[in-house]
């Protein structure tokens, strides 16, 4: 997960970092700052080999139809290597900040996703809802070199139908390894399942740092990403894992401990991890190199 603090020069600057180190997948975030599926695209200009994404990119301030218009574009640009992950932000942002309605939010990302899926698969759109209606001529006219994957944020059984039956699969984050074991992965993929969609993505993401102080980078952990623990869809699983706080949920330990629960995953029905990398200069600079190993 690409920090995307600073000029459009610094977070390029960074990923080219990320990628000597031998990662291969950059994800960004979409808060306050710069347009991450613009990032996105400038990235994958400017490295040639590596596959972007965001996780994710809320969807109540962007029109279906431009988010899609603007995922083909950046899909083009970087050769197919995109994959767009979308959520729902949180009711304290989407109501607070944008001043937009927070109401049926399930139901909202369900329309969402009927307008926006058929336009990323190249085809026109009518559809007439609750929430959108839109009515296309035809196609975005974009070249496509392939379809861009699309992840939902999704945590709870409702959001995981969704994401299962009408995405690619899902991307997490703030959820436990156990949660993801014994919620996530059966929960989306017996919806795929029943469908016959064949099996789904899971992007898990969590804290992550290599260290040899466990106790101070678990104290850092509860700092640093403090605000999760009191968001209500993650708060419901850190519940569910039985944590206190995201300190309990980050992945902290040697190398060797790491790197085992880090493979781990796979064997659960994971199937990408990305890392929220915290800690001093010299853990997140070990923690990456750990990252680029694998």
């Amino acid at each position: 997960m690409l920090d995307v603090d600073g000029s459009v020069d610094d977070v390029i600057l960074r990923a080219k970092s990320a990628h000597e180190n031998g990662i291969k997948n950059i994800w960004l975030t979409q808060i306050f700052g710069h347009d991450s599926l613009t990032l996105c695209g400038l990235i994958g200009r400017e490295i040639k080999d590596v596959s972007v994404g965001t996780a994710v990119t809320p969807i109540q301030p962007r029109h279906p139809l431009m988010l899609a218009a603007q995922t083909l574009t950046v899909n083009s640009a970087v050769g197919g290597r995109l994959t767009l992950g979308v959520g729902l932000s949180h009711q304290m942002v989407i109501e607070g900040i944008f001043g937009l309605e927070f109401s049926k939010p399930a139901h909202q990302m369900e329309e969402y996703l009927e307008v926006l899926m058929p336009l990323l698969r190249g085809q026109g759109v009518q559809f007439k809802g609750e929430k959108y209606k839109v009515s296309t001529l035809g196609p975005i006219e974009v070249p496509m070199p392939s379809e861009p994957r699309v992840l939902v944020a999704a945590l709870g059984e409702r959001m995981l139908g969704i994401a299962g039956r009408l995405a690619n699969g899902t991307a997490t984050w703030m959820t436990g390894v156990e949660t993801v074991k014994k919620h996530i992965v059966p929960t989306i993929r017996k919806v795929r399942e029943d469908l016959n969609l064949g099996l789904p993505e899971v992007l898990v993401g969590l804290p992550v740092c290599v260290s040899d102080d466990k106790e101070n980078a678990r104290e850092r952990a509860s700092k640093v990403f403090a605000i999760y623990g009191g968001l209500p869809s993650y708060r419901a699983m850190l519940d569910r894992e039985g944590a206190s706080g995201p300190q309990d949920v980050a992945i902290i330990g040697s190398e060797s401990e790491v790197k085992d629960t880090l493979l781990g995953l796979e064997g659960i029905g994971v199937t990408g991890f990305v890392g929220g990398i915290f800690g001093n200069r010299e853990e997140k600079e070990k923690t990456l190199a750990l990252l680029g190993s694998l």
